[in-house]
């Protein structure tokens, strides 16, 4: 397991889902969340994975597996009312799971 890798990710999808939602959440009204949140919370969460994955060097395909195999306690912890700790949880299974991935060679096109 590659220490640098899990502590890149957990930071980099922390803020990019933190952003994302930050902005979402002003620009669209609480009614919007509670008929579609089902829809683009996991699209939301895909979307900072790819997103993830580029800023850190990884392989989009395999990070996006990751991130939907992380996002399935998520989704148990949303369905009995504990979104935000699924968040958190997701998080770090997110990372440690990247941070199993093989390192990138140097130079080499994610």
């Amino acid at each position: 397991m590659d220490s640098e890798i899990l502590w890149r990710v957990a930071v980099v999808q922390l803020v990019a889902v933190a952003i994302l939602s930050l902005v979402l959440g002003l620009l669209l009204p609480h009614s919007f969340f509670a008929d579609w949140g089902w829809l683009t919370g996991p699209l939301v969460w895909l979307l900072c994975a790819w997103f993830t994955a580029r800023v850190v060097g990884l392989p989009s395909e395999p990070v996006v597996l990751r991130a939907v195999l992380a996002g399935i306690p998520s989704a148990i912890l949303v369905l009995i009312g504990l979104h935000w700790l699924g968040v958190v949880i997701a998080i770090g299974l997110f990372a440690w799971l990247c941070a199993r991935l093989p390192r990138p060679l140097s130079g080499a096109t994610p």
